[in-house]
């Protein structure tokens, strides 16, 4: 029987509103990163009517972050670094989880095969997959569990 993405996929995950603002999304980054388990990088973000409509990671929150001419600033050495992050940090509170979000979503199925899995989150540089079944969100498969699956089949005996 073929592996598949139902047998990896976590189906106790949070998603997050585009209204809600990145303070937030950060805090429940935090709260979900403080209990035993692998870490949380990212999110789903659904509508009122829990569709899914984005995703919403750390990497979307660094960027953010990054200031536009950053690899000019680098090079600079007159500039005072001092404070920068903390001003970063308080100017990008408010800014909407939807206006930063990727919505170039890509989505699995629950019997979608692991090696699949393994072809599409390295051809699209993903980190975590949504898993839809018949336009609803069943569950999501992070890279880690995906990553352990193999660890297994290369140490069994």
């Amino acid at each position: 029987m073929p592996e598949t993405a139902a047998e990896v996929m976590d189906t106790d995950f949070t998603t997050l509103r585009p209204d809600t603002t990145v303070q937030e999304a950060a805090r429940i980054l935090q709260q979900l990163n403080e209990k035993p388990g692998p870490r949380v990088f990212g999110l789903m973000v659904t509508d009122t009517e829990n569709r899914l409509v984005g995703m919403f990671s750390i990497y979307d929150l660094l960027l953010l972050a990054r200031p536009k001419h950053m690899h000019i600033y680098g090079e600079m050495t007159d500039i005072d670094f001092s404070g920068l992050l903390a001003k970063v940090g308080r100017s990008i509170r408010g800014v909407l989880v939807g206006d930063v979000m990727s919505t170039n979503l890509i989505t699995i199925t629950p019997e979608t095969h692991i090696l699949m899995i393994v072809d599409l989150m390295i051809k699209k540089h993903v980190r975590r997959i949504p898993v839809l079944e018949e336009g609803k969100i069943v569950g999501i498969v992070y890279l880690s569990r995906v990553f352990q699956r193999l660890l297994d089949h290369v140490l069994s005996e």
